[in-house]
This record gives structure tokens, sequence and C-alpha cells, in this order.
């Protein structure tokens, strides 16, 4: 060896044994295994926290018996329509402190209807004048809201249906106790008013006001404060819906488990629903509408004719017989918001 090529040999580093690396694919799978872990693990969470909710919610709501007539229906449609009774039968509970509530027997003060088309692009939600004079299977004409008195939900269902002439395929009925329960445990809604009032000890201004559920108790039941009575009192419903929706549907609630949870604690126990509005119908339910925005939210009422006398002497509400048939079809042929832009409000 010359003595040059010795003397570089001499000063070179030695060579580190080769660098085993690790095969992309493994590495890859590796990646994808933790994730797989971490899915499962979330998987888990979500299960247990949706149990949970389906526990609260089962072991609060009452099945209602037999709600829907019997007899000849309407044929169902497309899209689906729920009816939504909210009445005070069912405000007192129990004097031993369990907190269950007991049956009073009442009256059903509020009456929506809620149309969900089969695309699922939105909701509409129609409030039916309780005064609204109408024919009660059975019972000849008298106020929409007697039939819950003479029969119930099952009177109330077929009421509404021969009316609309469209099929009912769920129902649910809430006391108007629950509603101070939703709203506290929504930490609170927005309502907007069309004019101040006073009511219950509450004072509203006109436009936004932030409510607490004693306060949201007052503005959805007040009538005697306006000129035109229930008129203004169902657009006051229809905006506390629309609060509600506002509230269930903002950051601070779908990030919030608590909140997610305190407010089907707080609703069930003042809820009766059919047998069929399971916890996974609404899971699908609110799912299929998981698009939907606040603002793909309708309200109106069902249209009325002004008012009248009955031969007993009591005041109500005419029902406007034309525009009614125009929206029945609308109903069955899935096409409301349609007929809204023809009849606006």
């Amino acid at each position: 060896m010359s003595e040059r090529r010795a003397a570089r040999h001499a000063t070179e580093r030695p060579r580190r044994p080769a660098r085993r690396r690790r095969p992309v694919l493994v590495a890859v799978i590796a990646t994808l295994g933790s994730l797989a872990g971490i899915a499962v693990v979330l998987a888990v969470v979500a299960s247990v926290f949706i149990g949970g909710l389906a526990q609260r919610y089962d072991a609060g709501r009452t099945v209602i018996d037999d709600p829907f007539p019997t007899g000849a229906r309407p044929t169902a449609t497309a899209g689906e329509n729920i009816l939504l009774i909210g009445s005070d039968s069912r405000s007192r509970l129990n004097p031993d402190g369990d907190g269950t509530p007991v049956d009073i027997g009442g009256r059903a003060d509020t009456l929506m209807l809620a149309h969900v088309p089969a695309d699922h692009s939105g909701v509409t939600l129609m409030s039916i004048m309780r005064d609204s004079w109408v024919e009660v299977p059975g019972h000849g004409q008298a106020k929409i809201n007697a039939a819950y008195s003479w029969g119930g939900v099952p009177l109330t269902v077929q009421t509404v249906e021969e009316l609309l002439d469209v099929r009912i395929d769920h129902v649910a009925e809430i006391d108007f106790a629950g509603f101070a329960g939703m709203t506290d445990a929504l930490g609170g809604v927005d309502v907007r008013s069309s004019q101040a009032f006073t009511a219950r000890g509450h004072a509203f201004t006109a436009g936004v006001n932030h409510v607490d559920g004693g306060a949201a108790l007052a503005f959805v039941r007040e009538r005697y404060a306006f000129a035109d009575a229930d008129h203004t009192r169902v657009r006051n419903q229809q905006a506390f819906v629309r609060g509600l929706v506002d509230g269930l549907l903002s950051k601070g609630t779908v990030t919030n488990p608590g909140r997610i949870q305190d407010f089907v604690a707080a609703t069930s126990p003042y809820l009766s629903v059919d047998a069929g509005l399971t916890f996974d119908t609404l899971v699908d339910l609110g799912w299929s509408l998981r698009d939907v925005r606040p603002s793909d939210l309708t309200t109106f009422t069902m249209p009325t004719a002004g008012g009248g006398t009955a031969a007993d002497g009591q005041s109500y509400v005419s029902v406007n017989t034309l525009a009614v048939q125009s929206l029945s079809q609308a109903l069955r042929s899935d096409d409301v918001r349609s007929w809204l832009a023809e009849n606006p409000q």
C-alpha cells in the first residue's frame, strides 16, 4: 500500500452499518392502527354517551296508548307529518318528590304540525289556532281544542287528519311546564317579540329578548296582553320554537355533551309520544336533517278567515276553507314551500 493511500485510509471515518429502514407499508399500517384505536375509543365514548341519552329519554317519556284513531285514515304520502301538542295536562309533580308528573287532565292549548319533506331540506311548522271552528268527529262543529278534552290525543289526531286530509305519522305531547325546563337546560333562549308587553311578572321588549325558563313560559302562554289575543300568542310560540332550534344548533350546545344530556333529562319527564317515536327514530330523523340550519325552519299559521260567534255565544276563529284545501294538496304532494311562496303570511 502506498504511503498516500495508507494515510488517506487512516484518516477516513469508519463506515456505520447500514441503517435498516422501516418499510413504508409498516409505517402506514402502524399509523392506521393508531387512528383505528382512537376511532374505537371515540366510538365507545359516543356509544356510551348516546346510550345514556337513550336511557334518559326512555326513562322520562310516556308512551301514549293507541294515539291514532281507528278506522279509515288518509293514505301516507311523501314526507312526514308530526303533530305537536302543547298542553297543561301534566304540569303537576308527585308530592313524594320523585319528580314524575301526575296526569291531572287539561286542554290542548297549542297545536302545531311539523312537515318534514322527503328530501329533508328543511322543516315547515304550521300552527293551528286553538279556537279554530272545525268539525270534531262525533261531536259536530266546535273549537279544535275541544277535541282533546273530549277524546284526548286520538280524537285530536283524527280531527286534524280530517281537517287537512293528510295522515299524521307521529305525535308528541309536551306539557307547558316542560318549556321552562328545556329553556333553562340550554342556558336560556332568544325570542323575538313583535311588541313590548308584560305577563306573569315578566317584561318583554319589542325585538330580541333572552329568556330563562320562567320567562319563556310566560312568553308562550300570554294572550290577554294583545289586541288580537291568540294570533300574537301563536306567533310568540313560533318565535320560541325558533329560539329553541337556534339554541340546540348553537356551537355552545352541540359541543357540550352535558348540556345535551341536561336538555333530554329536562324534556322527557313532560313528554308523551307514540310508540313509534323511539330514541332511534329521533336519531335517524336528526341525522337526515344534519344539513338543516335555523334558516331552513319555516313557521306559519293555518289560514283563517276572521272570527264568528256560535249559537251558544262562544267566539271562535273561522277557517279559510279554500286556502286550507290548497294547503292540504300541498301537504299531500310534499310541496309546502311552493304553497307558502304563493300564499305569503
